[in-house]
């Protein structure tokens, strides 16, 4: 069955840590309202990139909103536990819209979708005013901008003021291909000028490459599934030679090295090269992966753990 086959369940489930220690020890810690513990832990990260993937873990924590005031209120010339709020309120806002699309989302969620993304850039315009060498709550701007409908302009200037601060930002150039998206802002034919311009520039081994398949993925979502036209459009050669060039470029280069945050990056690549038919790299990039499951991008398809242990099991079975 294409382009994912039956197996039994083994039991995984979704790990916002993805299986890293340090990160499991921060979302335990906030989970018990032990900032202390938390601050300790995110003061070291210099990384942008590093402290981006812990702020999206972050928001997988429930119950923060109602008392990181506390901590706030205790360390008042820190910028530190308000960033940790505002990008918690981006992940806090988009958990009362749901993942469905506009049509499909109630009026009372909207209202709710909009009220936590006020606080949110509340949050986040006092860190980036606060901090001029900031770029993860500048980070989170690009990913409030899609969810408060700002003008196209303050949009892609929000992208920039990241990406001239660390020009190869993953998780900024994932937001900004977003606001590019059809069912936002842009067209397919935006998102795959952003991608493409993105990748050309992308230095061996890097995450940006999986641009390419987050757009192929996107567009393939938008293709009617009558007829087989969204199977003919996944497998098409030039979709397998961006995915294969991509992947190639990136998780399956040489000098990549992978972290347990990329999970949802290389997840990406594994279930778009198995649809394609690229079951040999999609295998290499399942060895990568192990048990660790993410929901993007296999919600896409139905139950996570039940996509990602099918897709893993298709694999195996049309491997040459």
């Amino acid at each position: 069955m294409w382009p994912f086959g039956k197996r039994k369940k083994q039991g995984l489930t979704i790990d916002p840590a993805y299986g890293d220690p340090g990160t499991r020890t921060l979302l335990d810690a906030l989970a018990r309202k032990d900032w202390q513990t938390a601050r300790d832990i995110l003061t070291p990260i210099a990384d942008p990139d590093e402290l981006a993937y812990t702020m999206e873990a972050v928001g997988s924590v429930d119950g923060l909103q109602d008392w990181i005031g506390d901590w706030i209120a205790a360390e008042p010339r820190s910028t530190l536990p308000v960033l940790v709020r505002g990008c918690h309120a981006v992940h806090w806002a988009w958990d009362a819209r749901g993942g469905a699309r506009a049509e499909q989302t109630r009026e009372e969620q909207f209202r709710e979708f909009h009220r936590r993304l006020r606080i949110a850039e509340h949050l986040l315009a006092d860190v980036a005013a606060r901090d001029n060498d900031d770029v993860t709550a500048r980070t989170w701007l690009v990913t409030s901008s899609r969810g408060i409908q700002i003008d196209r302009d303050i949009a892609q200037a929000r992208f920039d003021a990241v990406v001239t601060r660390h020009p190869t930002h993953v998780i900024a150039h994932e937001q900004r291909l977003q606001y590019l998206c059809a069912k936002w802002f842009g067209s397919h034919d935006e998102m795959f000028e952003f991608a493409h311009t993105a990748t050309a520039a992308a230095p061996a081994g890097s995450l940006l490459w999986e641009l390419l398949p987050v757009a192929h993925l996107e567009k393939w979502l938008d293709v009617p599934a009558e007829d087989g036209a969204d199977k003919a459009y996944i497998t098409s050669a030039e979709v397998r030679a961006d995915l294969t060039r991509a992947a190639d470029g990136s998780v399956l280069h040489p000098s990549y090295r992978f972290r347990p945050a990329a999970t949802p990056r290389v997840a990406t690549f594994a279930m778009t090269l198995e649809m394609t038919g690229e079951f040999e790299r999609a295998s290499r990039t399942h060895e990568i992966l192990g048990d660790r499951v993410s929901a993007w991008p296999w919600q896409y398809c139905g139950n996570p753990v039940d996509v990602f242990e099918n897709s893993r099991l298709w694999v195996r079975n049309n491997l040459p």
